[in-house]
């Protein structure tokens, strides 16, 4: 009895078993879902949407469970974890450095230079003398103050050569005669300011001292600015020379009253009706009339009469003097009353005189 009771209570523990297990399949899903995937990161790039990654399932069959022993209780079927779009922070944008095209390469501007005669000018060149400081025969601006007027005129004040000057105790020697090589030409008369000036044209000549010079103007002084043993005269011309190296010759002609004088009437006839204003005479001049017959002369060498006083001018002053009339005086004095430099110290200087 005992026997057959444990064995009907082995039937029945089976059985229940059995239906417990046949409970249990029926309240598990179909399917058990494949374990989560891993998280897809989408990384969200500028000017780009977020797209969302979803995972992909994997179905797989379940496979019955095979226990000895009936569990006590069934084991709830594992939930599947929502996949998750995990966005990554913004990166800061790195700027990319642009390429800047390089600049045409230019050329520098050339350097002016410059330059007096063969040597560069290392100061800019003196300034020209203001209107207001121009020099004159008077006042403010008379020779007195000539060198104080421009660099240029320091000369006037400290120059050792200077002219004109009281021509006397000269030596008198066999000097070699003066060629004049004069021809009728044309000309053009100048008031430049300072005096009435005549500037030639055509090649006339003075040879002297083995050189040969060009007459390139003549102008008047009043009174005479030479003085010979201590007379000044009513007028002088003064005839300018130049040769081909530069160097100055002036012929000095002293005027007395008297006469008419030809050539200083062709002068007088052609005059500009302003100053500054150059007129061309309508006939020639024959400057032969303006030199003396008597061709004796004193020699010295000197300076200009006028800034910049420039030294190392040969003077040759003729002893006979021309004549001019009173009206042809008066003329002269209407427009310069006085454009003669006083007399100026000798130094010494040695002065020859024709026998």
């Amino acid at each position: 009895m005992i026997h057959r009771a444990h064995r009907q209570t082995a039937s029945l523990v089976f059985a229940l078993g059995l239906s417990f297990a046949a409970t249990a399949e029926e309240q598990k899903p179909a399917s058990t879902p494949a374990p989560a995937p891993k998280v897809a990161t989408a990384v969200v790039k500028p000017a780009v949407p977020v797209t969302e990654a979803k995972p992909a399932a994997t179905e797989t069959a379940a496979k019955p469970e095979a226990a000895a022993k009936p569990s006590p209780a069934a084991t709830p079927p594992a939930t599947a974890k929502p996949a998750v779009a995990v966005i990554a922070p913004k990166q800061p944008e790195i700027p990319v450095p642009q390429r800047v095209p390089p600049r045409p390469h230019k050329k520098p501007a050339p350097q002016r230079i410059a330059l007096a005669s063969t040597a560069v000018a290392a100061t800019p060149a003196a300034a020209p003398v203001p209107h207001a400081l121009h020099w004159s025969y008077e006042g403010a601006t008379g020779p007195q103050a000539w060198a104080k007027l421009a660099p240029e005129y320091a000369k006037c004040g400290n120059g050792e050569r200077q002219s004109p000057i009281d021509i006397r105790d000269g030596m008198k020697l066999d000097l070699e005669p003066l060629v004049f090589e004069y021809r009728p030409s044309s000309f053009k008369v100048v008031d430049n300011g300072h005096a009435i000036q005549a500037n030639v044209n055509g090649w006339n000549t003075l040879r002297v001292m083995g050189r040969r010079f060009r007459l390139i103007q003549f102008h008047f002084h009043r009174p005479s600015e030479e003085v010979i043993d201590g007379r000044q005269f009513e007028m002088v011309v003064h005839l300018v020379h130049k040769d081909g190296e530069g160097r100055l010759a002036v012929v000095a002609v002293l005027v007395d009253g008297g006469a008419r004088q030809p050539a200083i009437q062709t002068v007088l006839n052609n005059l500009p009706l302003e100053k500054g204003e150059e007129a061309a005479a309508a006939t020639n001049l024959d400057l032969a009339q303006i030199l003396p017959e008597n061709r004796r002369y004193f020699t010295y060498m000197g300076s200009l009469t006028t800034p910049p006083c420039t030294e190392d001018v040969l003077w040759i002053v003729m002893k006979q003097p021309l004549q001019a009339s009173a009206d042809q005086l008066d003329m002269f004095s209407r427009l310069y009353p006085m454009n003669a430099r006083p007399i100026q110290a000798a130094s010494g200087r040695t002065i020859k005189e024709s026998n």
